[in-house]
């Protein structure tokens, strides 16, 4: 089969690789999309941290946003799952462990991640290899656009939660990205008045486009009483501005990951009772995007720009917008191109 492989910072290729065969426990997927994120930028362009830790190293294969259909499965697994429209959990903990026993397997130290880490080919492939444990089966309602967001969903859902709105909170999302805008509109979804903070004009615009009324700066950005406040950006001096920004008793949810390490007065944590998490991982998430998304009460495909073949893949990851491309963050890939 045909598949996108990086081999090196900077470098790679489409090619001819031995497809996947199903083995216990495990399923193959024909892949309809993947979506590109900043992860695999990072792998691109060399600067992830697991590839300087050990947990990667090239040659490998990218894609943890994705959606297909079963097309094989292998002992002990139920056959009634061929045919079936499905995503999956990038997260594959070890299931021995006591995080996994808890089910906290998305932390689990021997964990796998497709497409990332511990050596599980990703999902820019015309087939990928999934344990079934790790499916989640798509309603007909879901099609393969919104099927490949339910993964970044999962991640933005859960930072909404942690932020525990309710109707008529207000909160800041610093970061119009994929996650950032997702986030926004599964917090407007419950409520929520939802504000955005962006650097970049587009960003700012697309957001309003969206019709998100409240959109700022940090420059223009008004003194307002902020129960929660979402980091979804990689900016190293957000979280220090979160905390202030965020009311007494408030929450400060992290999701975004910087570069170089932020600095945080964590007296200013314990002055105001600010509650401050950190989310790793779409895990605990993915089912409740499936659901809202299935409902109809968060539709993520207007952040959808363009769908692109394999072959076109290093131009995007080195920054090169595809030719006719919209407005929004998100690019796909339809492998069978």
């Amino acid at each position: 089969m045909r598949a996108f492989v990086l081999t090196g910072p900077g470098r790679a290729a489409v090619q001819d690789v031995a497809a996947p065969v199903a083995g216990p426990g495990q399923v193959v997927v024909d892949v309809e999309r993947v979506g590109l994120c900043g992860t695999d930028v990072e792998f691109f362009t060399g600067e992830m941290a697991y590839l300087h830790d050990g947990r990667a190293a090239y040659p490998m294969r990218l894609g943890h946003e994705w959606c297909g259909t079963v097309s094989s499965v292998g002992k002990d697994v139920d056959g009634s799952l061929t045919g079936l429209r499905v995503t999956g959990d990038t997260m594959l903990g070890c299931g021995r462990c006591r995080r996994c026993g808890s089910g906290r397997q998305h932390v689990c130290e021997r964990r796998a991640e497709i497409g990332i880490r511990g050596g599980w080919a990703g999902a820019l492939a015309e087939q990928l290899l999934v344990p079934q444990t790790a499916l989640h089966v798509l309603p007909e309602r879901i099609d393969v656009v919104a099927g490949a967001l339910v993964e970044p969903g999962g991640n933005a859902l859960r930072a909404v939660e942690a932020a525990c709105l309710t109707a008529g909170d207000r909160v800041l999302i610093w970061g119009p990205g994929s996650i950032g805008l997702l986030a926004a509109a599964f917090a407007a979804a419950q409520g929520a008045e939802v504000h955005l903070v962006g650097a970049a004009p587009e960003s700012i615009a697309f957001a309003g486009s969206l019709g998100y009324e409240h959109t700022w700066t940090a420059q223009t950005l008004p003194e307002l009483p902020f129960d929660a406040v979402i980091d979804a950006t990689y900016g190293p001096d957000v979280p220090r501005a979160a905390v202030e920004l965020v009311e007494p008793g408030g929450r400060v949810v992290l999701i975004g990951i910087a570069g170089r390490p932020s600095i945080v007065d964590t007296r200013a944590l314990v002055l105001k009772d600010v509650t401050a998490v950190g989310v790793l991982s779409a895990s605990p998430g993915l089912a409740g995007a499936i659901t809202r998304y299935a409902s109809g009460a968060v539709d993520p495909r207007p952040l959808v720009a363009a769908t692109v073949a394999l072959d076109q893949v290093e131009d995007v990851l080195a920054g090169r917008r595809p030719p006719g491309a919209g407005a929004g963050p998100k690019v796909q890939v339809d492998p069978r191109r």
